[in-house]
């Protein structure tokens, strides 16, 4: 099953599925996940959506930065079980991301290649997070080269997280020596400079179906 974004909107937010167990929404760039701390940062999907669906629970999130393909369940057993789906890694997902620079793709016929680094909060420097192989924890990439246009001196990428890290893509891209375009809070500036926004967007995600299992999937046309 490959149901794509409908044209329904709530409030600035697209609906890509719903039914009486789960969402899949696409949350912009610029939008928080769930709630920050102050009035100021009440506006986020979570909230937005529940205004539409009141049985509306947070699963998991994207950075603020970061578009793409959200879940959410629809009331608490809905929610525990995903929330133990996501545990057990049985949801996939992976994104599109545009990186500084001209990548090559190690692997033949355009395979998945590894990147294998520990990650840990940069305290003095929250939110940013570092590569530490001392105290971080096991963190786990998988990228490859990806079709499409690409500007002059950059890379397409897909990328598939198997950890799920705090910024784990862009703090494992930028350890190679290729920040991800836009990345405010891990690029250089003229790096930043190249585009509006961080240009990384959870594009594909497979989940097991909360009340009979069966496996589904949902795409997002990558807007950049």
């Amino acid at each position: 099953m490959r149901p794509r974004a409908r044209e329904v909107v709530v409030s600035d937010v697209s609906l890509v599925h719903e039914d009486p167990h789960f969402l899949i929404l696409e949350k912009p760039a610029g939008l928080l996940a769930v709630p920050g701390k102050g009035p100021d940062k009440h506006d986020c999907l979570s909230t937005r959506a529940q205004t539409r669906w009141p049985d509306a629970l947070v699963v998991h999130r994207l950075d603020m930065a970061t578009s793409g393909l959200v879940v959410m369940a629809r009331g608490i057993e809905a929610q525990r079980t995903l929330s133990l789906a996501f545990e057990e890694r049985r949801v996939h997902k992976r994104y599109t991301a545009m990186v500084a620079g001209e990548l090559v793709n190690p692997q033949p016929d355009n395979g998945w290649n590894t990147i294998h680094l520990p990650l840990m909060a940069d305290w003095p420097n929250r939110p940013r997070q570092k590569v530490d192989h001392d105290q971080g924890k096991p963190s786990t990439t998988r990228w490859r080269i990806a079709p499409g246009n690409t500007a002059h001196g950059t890379t397409r990428l897909e990328l598939e997280p198997v950890t799920g890290r705090t910024h784990q893509l862009r703090v494992h891209l930028q350890s190679l020596g290729h920040p991800m375009v836009g990345d405010a809070l891990y690029a250089a500036p003229e790096v930043v400079a190249m585009a509006s926004r961080l240009l990384l967007h959870a594009h594909w995600l497979s989940l097991p179906h909360p009340l009979h299992g069966q496996t589904l999937e949902f795409h997002s046309p990558c807007p950049f």
